[in-house]
């Protein structure tokens, strides 16, 4: 019973790590994917004379989508 809260904390950084993996995967091999990740309709790129400016809008709010939902169903009992 006194480990309970210790599992918990282990499954959390358990799920922290995989994370952490995977971003580290799509990120090393984000070039070679076949999809075009960062450059999604809607990603606001403004370009000047010496300056560019790149908000991937769609791209963070297709990531959160992605990731609410995996956490939803890894949390679910």
């Amino acid at each position: 019973m006194a480990f309970e809260p210790w599992r918990e904390l282990g499954k959390l950084l358990l799920v922290f790590g995989l994370v952490l993996v995977v971003l580290g995967v799509v990120l090393s091999l984000g070039p070679k994917l076949p999809g075009k990740l960062g450059r999604l309709p809607g990603d606001i790129i403004i370009r000047r004379d010496n300056f560019t400016l790149y908000f991937p809008l769609v791209t963070c709010l297709l990531l959160s989508v992605i990731f609410s939902l995996a956490l939803w169903l890894l949390g679910r009992k």
